[in-house]
């Protein structure tokens, strides 16, 4: 892998992990049976404020697995954590729910008595940034400008259509310091780690990580391992654009690399692969669909994606992804909305 350094400025597990305690949100979709497995789904991604408010903390257990080298994963409630442990400190990839920092900061604790040097968001949504002020108050956050910006300004999140909710400014403090246009590099604990924007996939402000002396990767929610991805349509995403992004990084990584996906078990290069192959294919069907005339509900219910149902998962069914891949290529709005205030 080729690393780059780059000048930066500074302005001073698992999806199905957040389950609990949501589905009282379901009877808001009134009137339409058939997308009450849409809403109950939707309502896991966690990533909004109001999401985060109805979670019992309090029983969720930090999970720490050794990955390779000296990178951890931690994963509790939201999206993974990856931890490079040295003798320069801790840099720590992500961190979850503002909740829950007191207990990654007690798991790192665990590993080493090092402090947290620096903080890297692979994104902008809250089960990714949430314990941002905590860990700033002793390390900077670092992440790409549209993350600062959206983290700031706030977002309308979702696929334009039955997901959507209400990603609220956040307070100042949470905001990243550092901010990088293509990618900037941390050189701590003998490893030159490297963040490097990919843009419009799950978002348009997306990093994938490379810890290359330790040969492992995090891709953030650019790689959901083995479900269907939510690709944030509002939040600048597409799933082409995720498609284009993960084809681009897969030729700069060693075939036994380990990949930290954004949600999920440890993986590797196969399953990504694999899952890039589902993404162009997926949305190659809905696009043929499109260009003969063929709207959402004829897609559904000539099952375009039947071949690829293995994929389907708590929060992104099929259904769901059709209608992401649908709003993806035409741009279109449709379905109910469940809003979150």
């Amino acid at each position: 892998m080729r690393f780059i350094r780059a000048n930066f400025r500074s302005d001073c597990g698992v999806v199905e992990d957040s389950v609990a305690g949501y589905n009282r949100f379901a009877p808001q979709v009134i009137s339409f049976m058939r997308l009450r497995t849409v809403v109950c789904s939707a309502i896991l991604l966690s990533c909004s404020t109001a999401f985060s408010q109805d979670q019992d903390f309090s029983k969720v257990q930090i999970k720490v697995s050794k990955v390779a080298g000296n990178v951890y994963m931690l994963q509790g409630a939201g999206g993974n954590i990856a931890a490079s442990v040295g003798d320069d400190g801790i840099v720590v990839v992500d961190d979850q729910y503002a909740p829950l920092a007191e207990k990654i900061q007690t798991a790192l604790k665990g590993i080493t008595d090092k402090p947290v040097r620096f903080v890297i968001n692979t994104h902008y949504h809250e089960d990714h940034t949430g314990g941002n002020a905590y860990f700033q108050k002793n390390a900077p956050i670092i992440a790409h400008d549209n993350v600062r910006k959206r983290l700031e300004e706030g977002t309308t999140a979702g696929n334009l259509g039955s997901v959507k909710f209400e990603e609220k400014p956040v307070s100042k403090d949470a905001l990243p310091i550092i901010t990088f246009d293509h990618d900037v590099t941390v050189h701590l604990n003998g490893e030159d780690i490297r963040a490097l924007h990919v843009p419009s996939g799950h978002t348009d402000g997306d990093s994938v990580i490379f810890f290359p002396k330790s040969n492992v990767v995090h891709m953030g929610d650019d790689y959901f391992r083995g479900r269907f991805p939510f690709v944030d349509l509002g939040g600048g995403g597409s799933a082409k654009g995720m498609a284009d992004a993960l084809e681009q990084i897969i030729p700069q990584l060693p075939a036994d690399v380990k990949v930290i996906p954004g949600h999920g078990d440890i993986s590797n290069l196969n399953e990504v692969r694999e899952y890039v192959a589902m993404l162009k294919d997926t949305r190659a069907v809905v696009e043929k669909g499109v260009q003969q005339g063929k709207t959402l509900d004829q897609l559904k219910q000539e099952k375009v994606l039947d071949p690829w149902k293995k994929w389907s998962g708590n929060f992104i069914t099929t259904d769901v992804f059709m209608e992401t891949l649908y709003n993806d290529v035409t741009g279109n709005k449709s379905g109910p909305v469940l809003k979150h205030n």
